[in-house]
């Protein structure tokens, strides 16, 4: 089920009224209702992917149980290791069995040896990677002695499959979410208000801006050999924006929705496009899996602790694990080995936490936010293209001296008003954005007014025939 679908519309007012007006005395009818709803929410899909999300969450919940319950450290381990196993598993087979095979494949014809290895027809489970993760921080938790596990299922599944952020996040962690489905919510007005505001701005970014983006960004990317390199550039920058659009809109869809019921997600983005430097950018994009890794994989390594070549092991780690955790192709892992490159000087020259703050900004700020958008752009391209070789040969012709045209954005009357709404909704956006940068907060907060103008521009301007997938569904 989209967000931005005539089916949510629907749905998210019904389940609203059922729960404050219907069973707003009880919390155990409250959590089924939740659970019922996230599954209705998640089964619009493929009905047949519920059995694994029921699976993780019946295999994780009686886990922690029996951690909790042993003392001996090979016990708890062999615990753990199972939860990590069945979890990690899952995600293996249904995301990365194929990419392994034709890897492998590859790799033997390379040396000349030709092998008849078949793959599978396996769909990938929308949100797979989100939701093994939540459950997995959740027995990782509990083996650390950092959370008390719950003997009541209900709550627990229900923080699994959390219909808002089920799918494409924010990826909670259980001390966050899991002791808000203990609690019989009191409706707060001034937190559903500002609910409703992020559900339009996030609107607002998924329908006019990236929706809008995609027009130029597919055809440009399914044939760059037919564009100019200033097309190519255009892109490239377009798909940043598309990228942001798509996945920060649905967090602020997801996190909006969350509190219309009362609930408190985390921050998932923080204005990215006004980093300074790439440490500062994976401090501000994605925050929910960057300190995922940080927490459970780059501080279990050693972090920043040790000498500066065990340093800089742990970076290219969480960066090539970051990049494959987006998909199975070498271009993720290509793309988080760039950011580990751009990352390293930094981390060097014990640099990676100086802009931690906005402050007063000056001119070589801007000069450094617009240095910083230029890399994280081209390395987009690889997150984009669909395999090395054709990110390679786009990058490449984004810096020859074929800078001549600028003509797709000018075929036609409909080409031009389409360049005039891109350009628009991304300077509204990155406007908007920029004062509450500025502010130094961690979200945008529309008031009453602008909230109504946003929806305006929504219902002009927006994408509404065949609307897209989020771009992270995939993932």
């Amino acid at each position: 089920m989209l967000f931005n679908s005539l089916t949510f519309l629907i749905f998210l007012p019904t389940v609203f009224i059922l729960y404050w007006f219907v069973f707003g005395k009880s919390l155990k009818l409250r959590n089924i209702l939740l659970l019922v709803a996230s599954y209705v929410f998640y089964g619009w899909w493929d009905y047949r992917f519920l059995s694994l999300i029921l699976a993780s969450s019946l295999v994780d919940y009686f886990i922690a149980l029996s951690l909790e319950k042993k003392e001996d450290k090979r016990s708890r381990k062999l615990l753990l290791s199972a939860s990590l196993i069945f979890n990690l598993g899952l995600l293996g087979v249904f995301k990365y069995y194929n990419f392994f095979i034709e890897s492998w494949v590859d790799l033997w014809s390379g040396l000349g040896v030709q092998m008849n290895v078949s793959s599978l027809e396996i769909i990938l489970p929308v949100g797979i990677s989100f939701y093994t993760f939540q459950t997995l921080s959740y027995t990782i938790d509990v083996y650390r002695n950092k959370l008390k596990p719950t003997s009541n299922f209900i709550q627990f599944a229900a923080f699994v499959s959390f219909f808002p952020q089920l799918v494409a996040g924010p990826i909670e962690r259980a001390t966050n979410l899991l002791p808000q489905f203990k609690t019989l919510h009191k409706f707060d007005y001034t937190l559903a208000k500002s609910g409703v505001s992020l559900i339009v701005w996030g609107l607002f970014k998924k329908m006019v801006v990236a929706d809008n983006c995609a027009f130029f960004v597919n055809q440009i990317f399914d044939s760059p050999s037919s564009y100019s390199a200033a097309e190519l550039w255009a892109g490239a920058v377009l798909f940043g924006f598309q990228i942001y659009g798509d996945f920060s809109g649905y967090s602020d869809i997801a996190i909006g929705t969350a509190r219309l019921f009362g609930f408190r997600l985390m921050t998932n983005f923080k204005f990215p496009y006004f980093s300074r430097d790439i440490a500062e950018f994976w401090r501000r994009w994605h925050i929910s899996l960057s300190t995922w890794f940080r927490d459970y994989l780059y501080i279990p390594l050693g972090g920043s602790r040790g000498s500066k070549s065990q340093q800089v092991r742990n970076i290219f780690i969480i960066f090539l694990v970051s990049g494959f955790w987006h998909g199975a192709n070498w271009t993720f892992v290509v793309w988080g080995a760039i950011h580990a490159c751009l990352f390293l000087p930094l981390l060097l020259l014990n640099r990676n936490r100086k802009n931690r703050e906005v402050g007063d900004l000056k001119f070589r700020d801007f000069v450094s936010m617009a240095v910083t958008f230029g890399l994280v752009v081209i390395a987009w391209v690889f997150f984009r293209a669909n395999d090395v070789g054709d990110a390679g040969a786009y990058i490449l012709k984004m810096f020859s001296a074929n800078f001549d045209t600028l003509s797709v954005f000018f075929k036609s009357a409909k080409m031009i008003l389409l360049t005039a709404i891109v350009l628009f909704s991304i300077a509204v956006m990155m406007g908007i954005e920029f004062l509450a940068y500025r502010k130094d907060k961690s979200e945008v907060s529309l008031s009453p007014v602008y909230t109504v103008v946003i929806m305006l521009l929504i219902s002009l301007l927006g994408v509404y025939k065949n609307p897209a997938d989020f771009i992270y569904f995939q993932f």
